[in-house]
This record gives structure tokens, sequence and C-alpha cells, in this order.
């Protein structure tokens, strides 16, 4: 059934909904969640999730972390349980730069200062693009399967009309959801980013595929995604990056992350981890595995610069 997600509805069955809380920032009603640390006094963590996804993308990662920071994640823009923008689909919310001001008024509301970001996918560009604005000063940067460079080829120059072509058509979110939700559309969806979820994660992103309102925020996001001024700004990070790149990945090509470790200066201290077999959700799959490194990597870069 096609139809809109609720909070009323939905809410009690969605992934540590007893963490969540709904917060007016900036002109948007935000779903967000939150972990505590072992200690008030542990360092806040922040958990990104990338295009179509929510929360629930770090159902299981969010505890392993939570046992070392305090920790924060949040629906995205438009997306899931978060309300799409004054202006819809053509909203600078939607846009890298507006996504990125949007969530650090959150935190100002919030009283948070990430001493940790880790971002998934388009997750990760919204983390990078916040730092190189310097709306946040991380003490390390994580992204997980980045979606960090445009698209190549005639594929990328089709990509952005595409999109803004359907974020434009009213119609369009409600067909896609309706198409999507299927068990075969799904499947083929959840198959194209080379990851195997369980039967809890299939439903999961079922429910999701099938809010218009979500498909929406979705596609908004996408029609207003500019990455190519984004990499020509990568050169200026100046934070710590960990990428960590499950090799199975179908969504964004696995040797991206060397092209972007080309262009970043020394000053980012950028490495980049590789995980044999796992897809572009590899933080559902073995979350333990990716908890391990992120928890390593922070404890690195504070040796580094202390």
């Amino acid at each position: 059934m096609v139809r809109p997600l609720d909070w009323q509805r939905d809410g009690p069955q969605w992934p540590h909904h007893e963490h969540s809380r709904f917060v007016q920032a900036g002109g948007l009603h935000w779903h967000v969640q939150r972990f505590d640390g072992p200690d008030a006094a542990a360092p806040w963590a922040l958990l990104l999730h990338g295009t179509g996804a929510s929360t629930h993308s770090w159902r299981a990662l969010a505890p392993l972390l939570a046992t070392h920071f305090n920790l924060i994640t949040l629906d995205l823009p438009g997306h899931a349980f978060t309300g799409l923008p004054p202006g819809g689909a053509g909203a600078p919310q939607l846009s890298l730069p507006g996504m990125a001001r949007a969530v650090h008024g959150l935190l100002q509301k919030l009283g948070c200062t990430p001493a940790l970001v880790v971002g998934h996918s388009a997750g990760a560009a919204v983390a990078l693009r916040m730092a190189l604005d310097g709306l946040i000063h991380p003490r390390l940067l994580v992204g997980l399967n980045a979606a960090l460079l445009p698209l190549g080829g005639l594929a990328g120059q089709l990509f952005a009309p595409a999109a803004k072509l359907m974020a434009s058509a009213p119609f369009v979110p409600r067909l896609f959801a309706w198409h999507a939700q299927t068990p075969a559309a799904l499947q083929r969806l959840l198959d194209s980013t080379g990851s195997t979820l369980d039967r809890e994660g299939t439903e999961l992103y079922r429910r999701l595929v099938a809010s218009p309102d979500h498909a929406a925020g979705a596609l908004g996001m996408m029609a207003n995604w500019d990455l190519d001024s984004f990499a020509r700004d990568l050169p200026r990070l100046a934070v710590p990056l960990l990428l960590i790149v499950g090799d199975q990945d179908r969504t964004v090509p696995p040797a991206q992350s060397e092209q972007v470790l080309q262009r970043l200066s020394p000053a980012a201290q950028a490495r980049c981890t590789h995980l044999p077999g796992l897809g572009h959700l590899a933080h559902e799959e073995q979350p333990a595995l990716v908890a391990g490194h992120i928890v390593k990597a922070y404890e690195d870069a504070q040796v580094v610069t202390t």
C-alpha cells in the first residue's frame, strides 16, 4: 500500500523509537534520535544517512558506537519522518550547501558539537561540506561508501536534468513509491547496492520506498545535488578523513575512494579501508566490523592531534 509514513502509526515499530524526538529548527520538523554514551563527558558523534535512507540505517551500528560516544542520528530533510522544507523539491535545504547549513542549524538547536561525524554515501558529502564551510570542526570524518565525486560520462550529463524533471512532476513520487514497493522492484533496488540485508532491513526499506513523501524528498535531494563544485573544493579539506569502502559496492564504484584520496591535501590525513565481500550498505551487513574501524580511527586521530 502506498501511503506516507506517519509517526503515530509507524513510529512504535521503528528501530530505536524510544530514542526519538522531534525538533523544530531552521523551518524544518526534524526526526532525531539520541543515544547516551558511557557518561556525560563522552565526545559527541553525528551519523548522517544517504539518499533514500533514514535513521533506520544505523539501527545496529548506533548502539555499538554509543558505548564510546554520545550520539545523534537524524532523518535528512524530506526523508522518512523529517518533513520536506518549504518549497518542496526545489527548496534550498535540499542542495548540498543548503543541507549542510540545515544540519548545522539543528546541531546548534541541540547544543551538539560533534567530535566524530560519520556519513554514508551522500551523507558523507554533507559531512565534508559542513567541514569545508567551517560549520563543524570534528576530530575525525568517516565516509562509508562515500559518494563524493560526480558521475562521469553520459550518465553524469543526463542525471541532473532527469532528476530535476522527475522531482518537478507532482505525480512521480507516488508512481515511484507504487512501483518500488513491489517485492521484485524492491529486491532489484537492494541488489543494486551489492549488499545482502536481513528480513528486517528489507522490510524497513520497503516501508520507506512506499512513502510518496519520502520518495519526493529523495528525488528532490538528487535534483539539487551539485558534486562538480564540491569536488573542486575537496583539496581544501583539513580534517582527518577515513574512507571505508565495501569492495562489492555497486552504487558507488569502490575505485572512487582512491580518486578522492588523490584530490586531497596532506592536511586531511586521509586513508582508505577496504571491506571485502561487503556492498554499499556495509554498515548494515557487518556493523561490528565497521564500528571497530571507526573507533580505532578515532583513537588514532586523537593520538595524532593531541
